[in-house]
């Protein structure tokens, strides 16, 4: 197969696009599990040092998946520019990499949302682990 640069790029771009979303739906399925064992231990009133280690997991796992996104993320940038000289010769409605720059809200993007959880789990960690301390 001869692998032009127009394919090159969009196979990058599309492959750690994907990446990323299947890294956040593993976070998300990782965080219910982990949310899940912190409530179970609060009902059956485990020792403190286990919501010490649990807190300690879910913080752990905000911090990891807010590297791994960082990660896909700046995958993605290196794309990006090639992709929008790419665009320079389609008519301008389809010129999407640019159109998207030029956005009046980029707050809405999944980089807001998925941080937004990631500081969430981290402060709901740090919440657990510090509550667990207090009761030891």
């Amino acid at each position: 197969m001869s692998l032009t640069h127009n394919t090159y790029l969009w196979e990058h771009w599309k492959f750690n696009a994907e990446q990323r979303l299947k890294a956040f739906n593993f976070y998300v399925a990782l965080s219910i599990f982990a949310n899940g064992m912190v409530f179970a231990a609060l009902e059956k009133a485990t020792h403190p040092a286990v919501l010490v280690l649990l807190g300690g997991f879910v913080s752990l796992l905000a911090l990891v998946f807010t590297v791994v996104d960082a990660r896909s993320r700046h995958l993605l940038h290196l794309t990006k520019q090639g992709l929008k000289q790419l665009e320079a010769g389609l008519p301008e409605h389809a010129r999407l990499f640019l159109l998207d720059d030029q956005r009046r809200w980029r707050w809405v993007r999944y980089t807001a949302a998925f941080n937004l959880l990631f500081v969430m789990q981290l402060l709901f960690g740090l919440g657990v682990t510090a509550y667990g301390i207090s009761r030891w």
